[in-house]
């Protein structure tokens, strides 16, 4: 048996000093008498048999509030079995940042759309190291790998468009991931990298940059994100936000080679539930790499305890009440 909550077994420690005070109390009400002889207790006395049984109200309320300690911790029985040999998968994660991804074919707008759904992947992967990179006209580490997913979540919030130089860096966002990830000692590294435009930026072309990830053994998945065709992109403007549309230019080649290349697949995310399956198919992906059987069941097992609990309060009382009642 397992306890889903085994700190509140110490409080199984407070019946030490009740019962100490139990006695301490028993001792104090014992009643004094002074007389000028004791020849006439010197013959056996007979005991009722309440006299043995006037402690059992007390062993029975100390034993509900034993039981009650063990219903708090919540005993659980388990069965199971596992025959595992997991390997740990590192993630980095590469969104781009230009103003671009302003743009609000996906809702509310791409950069936020792109930033719930990777929140939520981030709250289904509770145990791999997961780092962010982003990048614009530049690149840099938001959160190196971790598993302090918290952290993780709150350095997601604070991304926003303009916070680096203007542009679109891929090669720069993508080798910055690899040198992040290349030294991991996980069995499986894996760069998710979610762009919406074509690299114009930095020094180092895209897919060179995949050349050196395919030598670290670094799987890219890539992510075009946006429609089609023209979006609206908000302008600003002296009488306020202007609303136009503008063409959507992925460079869908070079995304799919740098796929290819290391081993990942290339998705193009066209509206905000698309973009939540890609996620999730990426999830389902790197989920088939890890090798483990294992079956666990658990059962909750408090209710007995607590009808055990019930059932010495009864008996408790009816005791009080009717055979060991004490008459004022």
């Amino acid at each position: 048996m397992i306890f889903a909550n085994p700190t509140y077994l110490y409080l199984l420690l407070l019946l030490i000093p009740l019962i100490g005070w139990y006695i301490w109390k028993l001792r104090k009400s014992q009643a004094s008498l002074q007389i000028p002889s004791t020849t006439v207790f010197d013959l056996p006395a007979a005991h009722s048999y309440k006299v043995y049984l006037r402690h059992v109200p007390f062993v029975l309320r100390m034993a509900a509030i034993a039981f009650l300690i063990i219903v708090l911790a919540r005993p659980q029985s388990t069965n199971s079995w596992q025959n595992t040999s997991t390997e740990g998968i590192d993630i980095m994660m590469v969104m781009d940042v230009s103003t671009s991804m302003l743009a609000e074919d996906l809702k509310p707008n791409r950069l936020e759309a792109s930033k719930d759904v990777a929140a939520a992947f981030i709250n289904g992967r509770p145990n791999d190291n997961i780092g962010l990179v982003v990048f614009a006209g530049e690149s840099f580490t938001q959160c190196p790998l971790t598993t302090d997913h918290a952290i993780l979540l709150n350095l997601f919030k604070n991304i926003q468009c303009n916070m680096i130089a203007d542009g679109t860096a891929i090669g720069m966002g993508l080798a910055n991931a690899v040198s992040r990830i290349k030294d991991s000692q996980a069995i499986s590294k894996v760069i998710i990298l979610l762009t919406d435009g074509m690299n114009n930026r930095g020094e180092i072309a895209p897919v060179t940059a995949a050349e050196i990830a395919q030598t670290f053994g670094v799987r890219v998945y890539t992510v075009g994100v946006g429609r089609k065709g023209n979006a609206p992109y908000p302008f600003q403007t002296p009488r306020g936000i202007v609303y136009q549309d503008v063409a959507a230019d992925i460079d869908e080649p070079t995304l799919i080679e740098i796929a290819n290349r290391t081993g990942g697949q290339y998705f193009r995310a066209e509206n905000n539930q698309a973009l939540k399956s890609i996620y999730e198919e990426i999830d389902q992906l790197e989920k088939t790499k890890i090798s483990v059987q294992e079956y666990s069941k658990k059962q909750e097992k408090y209710k007995n305890w607590a009808l055990v609990v019930f059932a010495l309060l009864l008996i408790e009382i009816v005791l009080r009440n009717t055979l060991l009642r004490n008459i004022p």
